[in-house]
């Protein structure tokens, strides 16, 4: 038997990968990201950009999540994003801390980096 969870990732991170390619599949954009908080409730978003408004996938899941309420991240999930060209952390630090793990992941689903949100 197969399992649809990609290796390296628990299940609960399968769920996160789920979100962020379906955020990013829906609008095409070059980045979909999703998270986990501190109470398993999970945030999924994709790029913007408009000419009066430009947000990276990470930067809307964090705020999508603190306006929910939220006070911290236990796991996120970036897919579009490479090691050697990973986002901006300083919003999901602020929320989660530094040693949030950050799976960066190809459009494909497959794990490229896990990384420390404070690396």
């Amino acid at each position: 038997m197969t399992s649809d969870v990609p290796a390296g990732l628990s299940a609960e991170d399968a769920k996160l990968m789920t979100l962020a390619r379906g955020a990013r599949g829906r609008i095409g954009s070059a980045q979909g990201a999703a998270l986990r908080d501190e109470t398993g409730r999970t945030y999924a978003a994709a790029d913007v950009r408009l000419p009066s408004l430009s947000l990276g996938a990470l930067d809307l899941a964090v705020a999508t999540a603190v306006s929910s309420g939220s006070r911290g991240v236990e796991a996120a999930v970036i897919v579009g994003a490479t090691p050697e060209n990973p986002p901006d952390f300083a919003a999901l630090r602020d929320l989660g801390g530094p040693g949030v793990p950050v799976h960066l992941a190809a459009p494909d689903g497959s794990i490229l980096a896990t990384v420390q949100a404070g690396e």
